[in-house]
């Protein structure tokens, strides 16, 4: 692991860090040159904007700005891209279709630029499962990819939630393990230890738990 630290989150429904969050994040962003956003909606270029925007408020608020922040969507030309990974002080993966984030990084040249950066690397939702390996959008397939691999887990934000994506879910866990985050949870993970922040469960052949430090070991890398 190069990364200064990684950051799981499940997703910020007021549009806040939590003070616990925020405390964890200004150890670590001692350096705040470039903020990078990698989109989850390539196209939905106004989307990107506002939303990049508004995810470094959540930086500000907190004091901590950037001094420049950038969103790596379908505009961008690969070597930009490649650029802009490299000189970033902190990456940060956002929400919504993991699959589309995913090919958007392989066809800009950047996920292994990722995986070698020692940059503060952050995903949110979608950004925080394809951080992990075997990643599964169970909303394209059930079929697993291999994601990022920053650690060994595979992540479903935005828990609880009933119904048919619950019982697909299930299906998935009888062959992985998937860890289920709840809004304003996080796992923190650096070259030394492993730590969560909020409700996050445990899900293994159909049956859910409370995540425990001896399981949060064990996904790291």
């Amino acid at each position: 692991m190069n990364a200064k630290l990684l950051g799981f989150f499940s997703g910020f429904p007021t549009r806040h860090f939590t003070d616990e969050i925020a405390e964890v994040l200004k150890k670590k962003l001692e350096v705040r040159e470039s903020l990078v956003f990698v989109s989850c909606q390539p196209d939905n270029y106004s989307q990107n904007d506002d939303d990049s925007h508004g995810m470094h408020r959540m930086f500000e608020e907190k004091n901590m700005p950037f001094a420049m922040h950038y969103v790596i969507d379908n505009r961008t030309e690969s070597e930009d891209a490649v650029r802009l990974i490299r000189e970033a002080s902190c990456i940060f993966l956002m929400g919504g279709n993991a699959t589309l984030q995913f090919k958007l990084m392989c066809d800009k040249g950047i996920l292994n630029e990722i995986r070698q950066s020692s940059a503060v690397i952050l995903g949110v939702s979608a950004g925080a499962m394809n951080m992990g390996g075997p990643t599964v959008d169970i909303y394209e397939s059930s079929v697993p990819y291999e994601g990022l691999g920053f650690a060994n887990i595979t992540v479903k934000a935005h828990y609880p939630f009933e119904g048919k994506l619950l019982e697909d879910l299930k299906q998935v866990s009888m062959e992985l393990p998937v860890c289920l985050m709840t809004d304003e949870s996080a796992i923190f993970v650096t070259k030394e230890v492993i730590t969560q922040i909020g409700q996050i469960y445990w899900m293994e052949k159909e049956e859910i738990c409370p995540l425990t430090q001896e399981k949060l070991e064990k996904i790291r890398k």
